[in-house]
């Protein structure tokens, strides 16, 4: 009789919890100040855009910071009081939601919505989805879409999905759509000003990108929430526990009704989102704003859906006890970001990878620029850091190889926007507000990130072969 030996799946495998994980990176990048020597470009005020980038060929070592122990927690200290702005925005805006829910309007409305749409609520996703992608692609939304997380986790789990096809719907929709963007002004405007391209030109061609890959995205994440709806043991978080912040099921939601104070908090709701929108588009809203305004949108549907002041604080005090997570991630993966800083190597990288492409041929050039765009996102996040560093050296190394320009901006897009759906330092981040492990992420993620890479490719490759301008 033969024993039947059951193949365990890599992304089965226990991770570490995700501070020892963090923890690691932290240690692996004070161990990089000690094998890579710091170095720095200089810089000057690029008349376009404003910003300071870096003068090409300027490229010379300098004494950096070498980190001992004590310095790595101190980073971590570092990391916290510089990451603060994120973590009270996520506090704020997880209240604001969690207010909703213990007042009942989150329940009534999925209730609502539920009997309204019957058996085409599973319409939601593709419509979701697009809708984040355009926000990404055009307005360059990205952090002011973390307050609707729990939003939608909650209405997948009580639809029959898990809390994988609620984050994919917020977080891939708005990254895929960051990634392949049209007219992003944070991403395309900043690295075609630096570049010396006209600002937003290319556009036909970037249309059929982001049509593309958000297609290739939606599809890929229905596809998900169908199988798992009809098989739930099909789910990646099949047998794990998770503290999501929605425990009501379908059958329950179809009994709520909405009362008028529920019609009141959801109009709200509603116009906060509005409001959210065109402070951020029309008066240069950022964290600080966004955060305001949900901690004072929070106190107003508190009041309006029959809590007094003791209740409203006490449940605010509920709901940062879920938070505690992903507000430590936040400092950890600041911190990691600080140490690198202090080390002074991320110039000395970007210099060292950019040598690879002399002498290239114009494909090997732009798949290699694709290649080093990704590595460099690593090291450099942020979609204005990176452009600022990378742009002013990439744009001159498309001339030498006779690719327009336009490619490189390319490169730069695909490389800046895509990874982020796998870095482990961002995906950390994302994991702990989702309140997903990190492993379980990975193992939805994967796939999806192997399709798009060989897209990414495709379109390089095309781009240069339509001669992209």
């Amino acid at each position: 009789m033969t024993t039947k030996v059951s193949k365990k799946n890599f992304f089965d495998i226990k991770m570490p919890h995700t501070y020892i994980l963090l923890s690691m990176i932290m240690v692996f990048m004070a161990v990089l100040s000690y094998i890579i020597p710091a170095g720095a470009y200089e810089r000057i005020e690029d008349t376009v855009t404003g910003r300071m980038v870096v003068i090409p060929g300027s490229f010379e070592y300098i004494e950096g910071t070498q980190p001992g122990v004590f310095d790595v927690f101190i980073a971590l200290q570092r990391g916290f009081i510089d990451a603060a702005d994120i973590i009270f925005l996520i506090v704020f805006a997880y209240g604001f939601v969690y207010m909703l829910i213990k007042n009942g309007t989150m329940d009534a409305t999925l209730g609502t919505i539920i009997r309204k749409m019957g058996n085409k609520i599973e319409w939601l996703i593709p419509v979701c989805m697009l809708s984040f992608g355009i926000l990404g692609a055009t307005m360059g939304l990205y952090e002011e879409v973390y307050g609707l997380i729990p939003v939608f986790i909650g209405m997948s789990v009580a639809l029959g999905y898990d809390a994988v096809v609620g984050g994919a719907i917020v977080f891939t929709g708005v990254a895929t759509g960051f990634a392949a963007a049209i007219i992003n002004p944070f991403s395309i405007g900043i690295a075609q000003g630096i570049a010396g391209v006209q600002m937003f030109s290319g556009i036909g061609f970037r249309i059929i990108i982001f049509i593309v890959f958000q297609t290739a995205s939606i599809a890929y994440v229905w596809r998900y929430a169908k199988k798992i709806k009809k098989d739930p043991t099909k789910s990646v978080l099949y047998g794990v526990e998770l503290d999501t912040i929605h425990k009501t099921n379908k059958d329950d939601l179809l009994d709520t009704k909405l009362t008028v104070r529920n019609k009141l908090c959801m109009v709200i709701f509603v116009l906060t989102i509005g409001i959210l929108l065109y402070g951020t588009t029309q008066w240069d809203w950022y964290i600080n704003e966004i955060a305001a305004l949900f901690l004072m949108m929070m106190v107003v549907v508190g009041v309006v859906g029959g809590f007094n002041a003791t209740k409203i604080c006490n449940v605010f005090i509920e709901s940062t006890k879920s938070m505690v997570f992903s507000m430590m991630i936040c400092g950890f993966t600041r911190g990691i970001l600080i140490l690198m800083q202090d080390a002074q190597i991320a110039d000395t990288i970007v210099h060292s990878l950019v040598t690879v492409l002399e002498g290239q041929s114009k494909y090997i050039s732009a798949l290699g620029m694709l290649g080093l765009q990704n590595i460099i996102n690593f090291f450099i996040t942020g979609s204005a850091s990176q452009a600022t560093i990378t742009m002013p050296i990439m744009a001159p190394v498309a001339d030498l190889v006779d690719l327009n320009k336009q490619i490189a901006v390319l490169a730069y897009q695909f490389g800046d926007g895509f990874s982020n759906m796998f870095w482990p330092t961002v995906v950390a981040f994302e994991c702990g507000l989702m309140g997903i492990p990190i492993n379980k992420w990975y193992k939805f993620m994967a796939p999806l990130f192997g399709i798009m890479t060989i897209l990414q490719i495709i379109m390089m490759l095309v781009a240069v072969a339509i001669g992209y301008n």
